[in-house]
């Protein structure tokens, strides 16, 4: 069975950017959300599934500190070639979100998730990964997801999906954290499908006997 490392880079090696199932020419609903939260062109950004997005430049012109992870070696190396001397800035990270993170990460302020909680379906990938949210994300930070709704697609990139509310969000990440800001948005796909994602900001206001670093 191939491992899910190694089907990631063979989407990524075999595709062009602007053709991937996910490829979005602008980042605006995240950037909304963002632009929320004070500050945040001066915060730690982390991306728990980086691939190739243009959402990268927009917050690298913004002067972001950013790292960034993401479990396909290939995407990643074709995302420091696109960013060039620009890529110098950025700490990388190359892992599955599901396992344990490094230590000695930079403190986080925002964890932005554009479509990669909902990949695991296992229980036990899916508990490592919120023990990875709350082991990271400082206290005052925000968590931000792009995941599809419950009306999403069942499967994407050819893997079986947990779709996501609101509430079900909510309840996973506890009562350390509060919801901001919530909206649907339906994405257009490349082959001109339809996506319904849910959007979700949330504020780490609380203890939950994680501590980041």
């Amino acid at each position: 069975m191939k491992s899910r490392a190694g089907h990631w880079d063979q989407i990524f090696s075999g595709t062009e950017d602007d053709q991937l199932g996910w490829y979005e020419a602008s980042a605006a609903p995240t950037l909304a959300l963002m632009a929320t939260v004070p500050g945040w062109q001066s915060s730690t950004v982390f991306l728990p599934g980086a691939g190739t997005s243009v959402l990268i430049e927009e917050l690298l012109s913004e002067g972001v500190p950013l790292v960034l992870n993401d479990i396909s070696r290939t995407a990643l190396e074709k995302l420091k070639k696109r960013l060039g001397v620009r890529g110098s800035a950025v700490h990388w990270l190359c892992q599955d979100i599901a396992q344990s993170l490094p230590s000695d990460l930079p403190p986080v302020d925002i964890w932005v998730d554009r479509a990669v909680l909902h990949f695991l379906i296992d229980e036990a990938d899916i508990e490592g990964y919120f023990t990875n949210l709350r082991s990271t994300l400082r206290r005052g930070g925000y968590a931000l997801f792009a995941e599809f709704s419950k009306e999403g697609a069942a499967k994407c990139a050819g893997l079986d999906l947990h779709r996501y509310s609101v509430e079900e969000l909510s309840s996973r990440l506890g009562d350390a954290f509060e919801l901001k800001a919530a909206f649907d948005h339906t994405y257009i796909n490349p082959g001109g499908d339809p996506r319904p994602y849910i959007y979700a900001l949330y504020k780490r206001t609380g203890s939950d006997g994680f501590s980041p670093g």
